[in-house]
Order: C-alpha cells, then structure tokens, then sequence
C-alpha cells in the first residue's frame, strides 16, 4: 500500500482476474485491519472461477480469499488481546489483497516459533476439524481417499495418532507426497475393483475402521463406502458442490457405517481448528511447507486460480503472497 491505497484481486469475469487500486478498509467496532502476508487459493473458489449462473461479476476486491495471514495494522474499539504489529492468521473473506478486514474473535495469534512462514489458517483448520471429527486412534487402518492438500495434511495426523494409512490417488506424485508424509501404504486410484481387493489384502479383509473421502466426486465416494469396515466410520470431507450424489445405502445399512459430514459451518468451529493447528505447526506434528508448491503474487491471481483448476504435476497448493 502507498498513500493510503491498496491493491486487490478482482474476479472480473469468469477465467479473468485483474489487479485493482483502492482505499484500504477501515476497522468498526469489534474488528481489525489485516496487513496480508499472503492467502492460500482454495478449490472451492473453482466454481466462481469458472462461472455459473448464480454468481455475479464482477467480485468485490479481495473475493473469495479466506486463507489469509499476516500483521494486525490496526484495531477497533472494544478489541482486547490484539495489538498492532501482532502476526497472525485469520478468517476473513477477502484477503486476495494487500489489507482485509476481520472480526476479533476471528483472529489466531501465531507463536514467535512460527515467524517467515506461511500459515493460511482456514485450510489448516479444516484438517484439524476434519481430524478431530474421524475419531482416529492408533492401531487403526485408516484410508484417505484423495491427496490433495488437505489428504496429505489428513495423513500426517493420522500417522501421528499411530493409525496405518493406506493413501489413494489418481496422481502418482500425490502418492509420492502421501508417502513423504508417513503413509505405509499407497494405492494409485485406477480400477474401481482392484483397488477394493487391494485394502482387502492389506486389511487381512476387515477393510478400515476409518475412511476419509477428499475428492468431492462420486467414483471416489462410492470407493470409500466399500473400504470401510463393519462399524467403522466414513468421513465426507470432499466439497461435493456441482450437484446430486447417490450413495450405496444398502451398503452402509449391511456394514453398519457411522458417516460423518465433516464441513463446519460455525465460524468459531473454523476459529478453534485454526487455533489447534498452530499448536500442531508449533510443535512439529504438521509441516505443511512441502505441499506450498506454488507461490505467486498478487497480479497473478488468476495464474493461481487456474494452477489450482487444472493441478498439473506437481501442484498441491498455491499460495498468492503481497
């Protein structure tokens, strides 16, 4: 920012991103004023990106960005615990910009420990969430269907918690990743039957008592019903947004699934995960740097939207830095 102006990310249209100049936003009451570091690019800004009928452009500056980190530059009244110069993370709603507003009590302090590195908070928290909802414990078989960002983050505190992970994907490179981040067991997602017979295999046919889907998509939810075990538990972390899904209910009923939906709509369910996955980034049981695999700036937004749409080789995550 230079006097008293701001630059910010504009969905112009779909496919299309431009840079635009502006007054910085002004803290009211029960607020502060992020200075941004950077923003993680989130898979479920893809629809907006691609456009569909419901959505309007253009975008206010700064939107959809909710992975934002950085310094708190200024507070409002009534805010207590937070000071200017403060690092933290935090949920707010359009930080693909150099300055976003967030409400206090949305706001995570982040440790000396943790100074010079990345940390979008949403994403981290979800992991988090996610985790503590598939109630996973050591000695367990746990399959994460899907390695993504957020599947390789899943692997990582299943393999602390002591659990055996079997990761699946349909990239090699993710496999690589998985198995980087302490998975046993990797399993390319080919055919459908195969790979059943393959966990059966390796779960000396009990299959799993947890199985995480991370894909959003209907092959792999359907995969993930028939690998977990009698009274073992599906976790639905994949964001199913582009329609209907049908599920194998016979197949839950028979098998006795719990099948947990494992999205938060709470703010403050967001808030808490981000505040235990600092702690975790603190004392080492995530390490989520190798999966930053993109770092671009803020007037290539739209690059880091479409590395994130069409994830060639190599991608995981894309971080936008100002």
């Amino acid at each position: 920012m230079t006097g008293g102006r701001m630059h910010a990310g504009v969905i112009a249209a779909p496919g299309q991103a431009a840079l635009q100049t502006l007054a910085p936003p002004e803290p009211a009451a029960g607020q502060v004023l992020l200075r941004l570091e950077g923003s993680g690019v989130c898979a479920s800004s893809l629809p907006l990106w691609e456009g569909r009928d419901w959505f309007q452009y253009p975008q206010p500056p700064g939107a959809p960005g909710h992975e934002g980190w950085g310094v708190v530059a200024a507070v409002g009244d009534g805010v207590d615990g937070l000071a200017v110069g403060d690092r933290v993370a935090a949920l707010s709603y359009r930080a693909h910009a150099e300055y976003d507003i967030a409400a206090a009590d949305a706001v995570v302090k982040l440790p000396a420990a943790l100074a010079g590195t990345a940390v979008p908070g949403e994403p981290l928290g979800c992991a988090a969430n996610i985790f503590e909802r598939s109630d996973i414990r050591a000695g367990q078989a746990v399959a994460i269907v899907g390695i993504g960002f957020l599947g390789a983050l899943l692997t990582q505190l299943a393999v602390h918690a002591g659990a055996r992970v079997i990761a699946l994907s349909r990239r090699q490179f993710s496999l690589d990743f998985a198995r980087a981040c302490g998975a046993q067991h990797t399993l390319l997602l080919d055919d459908h039957w195969k790979v059943i017979e393959r966990v059966k295999a390796l779960t000396d046919g009990r299959f799993c008592e947890r199985v995480i889907e991370a894909t959003g998509l209907q092959w792999p939810l359907d995969l993930a019903g028939e690998l977990t075990a009698e009274r073992g538990r599906l976790v639905i972390a994949g964001y199913h947004q582009d329609g209907l899904r049908q599920v194998n209910l016979q197949l839950w009923n028979w098998r006795g699934i719990d099948v947990v939906n494992a999205h938060e709509r709470d703010p403050q369910r967001y808030v808490g995960g981000i505040r235990r996955a600092v702690g975790w980034l603190q004392e080492g049981v995530l390490d989520p740097e190798p999966l930053y695999t993109h770092r671009l700036p803020l007037d290539r937004l739209g690059e880091a939207l479409e590395l994130t749409r069409t994830r060639p080789d190599g991608f995981m995550k894309a971080l936008v830095t100002t």
